[in-house]
């Protein structure tokens, strides 16, 4: 369902919105969700509504008419997500050392490095059912080649890049399966973005 954003709202907002017949982002939505994180992520007690940097990726808000920028928003959400990243790190890291944080690490990336070393065309399963939306094989091929040298050789790849991953539609088994591809990016960001420092300010 699309709504409309009123006047109010418009004189109001903490982002750019888009023109009053444009769509976007559920203002209330989106100014709920961040509302939430930042309190929690301003709170000392870690216990209650917990938000995680996963929440923050797999955040969705609704269409709205004249609603907030998706770039703007996206571009936000991605900042609050490396910030919990660090925070979850710092968190592990007091409460476990150091090296309970590198091992974490470390598995995550054995687990992503098998997959990645998988034959083209084999790294990941296809729809069983013929109408089913498909990821096209060969553009998430292509990233995951790209990973790998990331992974294993230093390579230099934004994690923005993966975030940002657009691959063309197929259908059924002409293509890979889009929930196991997007699990699987989900991980390749949450390693991405607790390997690299964050920005300077």
């Amino acid at each position: 369902m699309t709504v409309t954003v009123d006047e109010k709202t418009r004189t109001n907002s903490r982002f750019k919105l888009v023109g009053p017949k444009e769509i976007g982002y559920n203002v209330k939505q989106v100014d709920v969700f961040l509302e939430r994180a930042r309190a929690y992520f301003l709170s000392t007690d870690t216990h209650g509504n917990a938000i995680t940097s996963l929440d923050v990726r797999t955040a969705s808000f609704d269409p709205a008419r004249g609603g907030y920028s998706a770039q703007a928003v996206d571009a936000a959400m991605d900042r609050i997500e490396d910030e919990f990243v660090l925070r979850e790190k710092e968190l592990l890291i007091g409460a476990e050392g150091e090296k309970a944080w590198m091992m974490k690490i470390g598995k995550t990336a054995s687990v992503l490095r098998a997959r990645l070393h998988r034959p083209d065309g084999d790294r990941f399963r296809r729809p069983s059912k013929k109408s089913a939306q498909s990821y096209n094989i060969n553009d998430v091929d292509v990233l995951c080649r790209e990973l790998l040298v990331y992974i294993e050789d230093n390579g230099e790849l934004s994690v923005d890049i993966v975030r940002r991953a657009v691959f063309a539609p197929e259908k059924g088994s002409d293509g890979y399966e889009e929930s196991q591809v997007d699990a699987f990016l989900d991980r390749v960001v949450e390693l991405m973005a607790s390997i690299d420092p964050l920005p300077a300010k």
